[in-house]
């Protein structure tokens, strides 16, 4: 295929995505082969979701949930369909181009924090920043601005084993937001924590989702799901609702 010939159809994939889409996906389909078994993990989901919406998703064991983080977190790619992210075709990319879009479109929350021990929480959410070619002042700026947006000015030369589950999430969360990324995914964020700090936390996604911030939650549990304002749940690899509500604020 021409240069020319790629760049019409770059262009008019763009035009089929339209830039207040974060994520659309067509016909997202994944299938694993466990020895002589195919597994079909995703079997043809179809799904947009607008910049700044607030989106749960769920689903038992086994429904593709995993799976489909994985594909919108461009941690893995389908085996058919497409996928747009921030109106970009990253459904066939490599794992070199898939590296540098997550970097820079995707804020990744986890269960267990996933923080560096020995760095201070200044230097955690600094790390994101060190691919984006920003200078090291511009990053610790940005970084001291981030663990003020979650409520940590106070704790930024603070290491992990000094802080609370709920502080070390907060710093997770800065770290996410550190490369102003188009969608903030969320992996069971409160799994770790008990109900009151997991309310907390809560509190902080609805007042990011308010600021103007599009986040996507994975969870099992009904009452994280509560405070999104769609909640989709897949069963058997396909979305088996797509429920739009208004959101319960938390407490």
């Amino acid at each position: 295929m021409s240069p020319a010939t790629l760049l019409a159809e770059r262009i008019a994939r763009r035009r089929e995505a339209p830039a207040e889409d974060v994520i659309r996906v067509q016909g997202l389909r994944k299938e694993y082969q466990v020895g002589m078994e195919t597994i079909h993990a995703l079997r043809g989901v179809d799904v947009t979701v607008a910049r700044n919406e607030y989106v749960a998703v769920m689903g038992p064991s086994g429904s593709g949930k995993s799976t489909f983080m994985n594909m919108i977190g461009c941690l893995d790619t389908p085996t058919s369909g497409e996928y747009w992210l921030n109106g970009q075709p990253v459904a066939r990319l490599d794992d070199d181009a898939l590296a540098s879009i997550r970097n820079r479109e995707i804020g990744f929350v986890f269960q267990t924090f996933n923080l560096l021990p020995r760095s201070t929480a200044l230097e955690n959410v600094e790390l994101p920043l060190v691919y984006t070619g920003l200078r090291k002042r511009e990053r610790k700026a940005r970084a001291a601005e981030m663990l003020e947006r979650v409520g940590l000015a106070e704790r930024m030369d603070h290491r992990p084993n000094e802080l609370s589950g709920g502080q070390r999430q907060r710093v997770a969360i800065a770290r996410a937001l550190a490369t102003r990324p188009a969608l903030l995914l969320a992996d069971e964020p409160t799994g770790a924590l008990d109900t009151r700090t997991g309310e907390e936390i809560m509190q902080l996604f609805a007042e990011l989702h308010a600021a103007g911030q599009t986040v996507m939650l994975v969870t099992h549990e009904p009452d994280i799901a509560a405070h999104a304002e769609r909640v989709l749940l897949l069963r058997d690899g396909v979305i088996e609702s797509d429920e739009r509500r208004a959101r319960a604020h938390a407490h």
